[in-house]
């Protein structure tokens, strides 16, 4: 990547803006980790935000920077990087989050960041710009993380309730309420784990296009810190219009469901962080939560919200790049 000239308040600006979209990264999905677990009443609101909070700091502790890389090296060709190109990014992100948060609709921080990256540089340089294989494995992803999460979710549901066919209700209740800590505390981690390295990608990319950096240089530990602290702190003010929706209007859970829909989707991020994947944790859950209902009964999931959610999934990506794209143009019109 060649670098530009970029002035140091731009970078800062631009660190700054990155560091927003994070914190709304968290706030917006903070309902992905913590829905079922206050949906069962295992744990207050209040507390629960904390409790998801810290298990998304942690995350720093277990992961390589996979996705990062994915984001910051193979979306979009390094060489059309410049300040504009992720100006338009973020905004175009940030704006679709805002209108998704404001709606309630559990939509993709991930492919909004995704689709931001695609519908800046494509103005700008044209669809020759993207780089395919990782604009391929992210969209395919988009199926295939939601689908995984289903599949864990339901044989996880249907597993335990063999297993536990001959305990007293009461009994499997009380266990799961404790369970469903672990597993909310897991699905917190992968959370934590693939979404920070987003932003950690954006402001590689920012400092190797500027030459603060190298291509082969290590993402500076700053960098790192600062992106899991912003998520965490997104988190812990919690995005509560989505909760319900996530929690509630798309299947009832008990917490032996709450269990086994996190455990799940924790399953599927893990899988996903380690393959350098920047997957949906919102698609994720949502299939874990589907996958939870549909084993109990077909008729307990409420296919018309589910389906709901599915279209906001299918209008994240171009949505947010179109913003992306305008964003770019003006962005080179005011600031050029």
């Amino acid at each position: 990547m060649g670098s530009v000239s970029i002035s140091f308040e731009m970078i800062v600006f631009l660190i700054a803006l990155a560091l927003i979209f994070d914190f709304m990264n968290g706030f917006h999905d903070a309902a992905n980790s913590i829905a079922t677990i206050v949906s069962t009443g295992v744990l207050k609101p209040q507390y629960a935000v904390v409790w998801a909070a810290f298990f998304n700091f942690i995350a720093i502790l277990v992961f390589q920077l996979k996705v990062a890389a994915t984001v910051g090296k193979g979306t979009i060709d390094p060489m059309v990087v410049d300040h504009f190109v992720i100006m338009g990014a973020l905004i175009g992100a940030i704006t679709w989050n805002l209108i998704t948060w404001y709606y309630g609709i559990p939509s993709s921080s991930s492919h909004a960041l995704i689709g931001g990256l695609i519908g800046a540089a494509v103005a700008k340089a044209g669809t020759g710009s993207l780089v395919s294989s990782g604009v391929m494995k992210t969209v395919l992803f988009i199926f295939v993380s939601p689908f995984l999460g289903f599949l864990l979710g339901a044989g996880l549901m249907v597993g335990v309730s063999w297993v536990l066919r001959r305990t007293a209700p009461r009994r499997v209740d009380r266990w799961f309420r404790r369970l469903q800590l672990v597993s909310a505390s897991l699905y917190s981690l992968g959370h934590g784990g693939n979404d920070a390295q987003k932003t950690i990608g954006i402001i590689w990319m920012l400092l190797i296009a500027a030459g603060m950096s190298g291509t082969k240089d290590p993402v500076p530990t700053w960098v790192i810190v600062m992106c899991y602290m912003a998520i965490a702190m997104g988190t812990l003010f919690g995005g509560w219009r989505i909760v319900k929706t996530m929690g509630q209007r798309i299947t009832k859970l008990k917490p032996i469901g709450g269990f086994c829909a996190e455990t799940g989707g924790a399953i599927t991020l893990f899988i996903a962080t380690a393959m350098g994947v920047p997957v949906s944790t919102t698609h994720t859950i949502t299939g874990a939560i589907v996958g939870v209902g549909a084993a109990k009964q077909v008729r307990a999931v409420r296919w018309g919200v589910a389906g709901g959610i599915v279209w906001a999934w299918i209008l994240t990506i171009p949505c947010s790049a179109f913003v992306a794209a305008v964003s770019w143009y003006l962005a080179t019109q005011f600031f050029g």
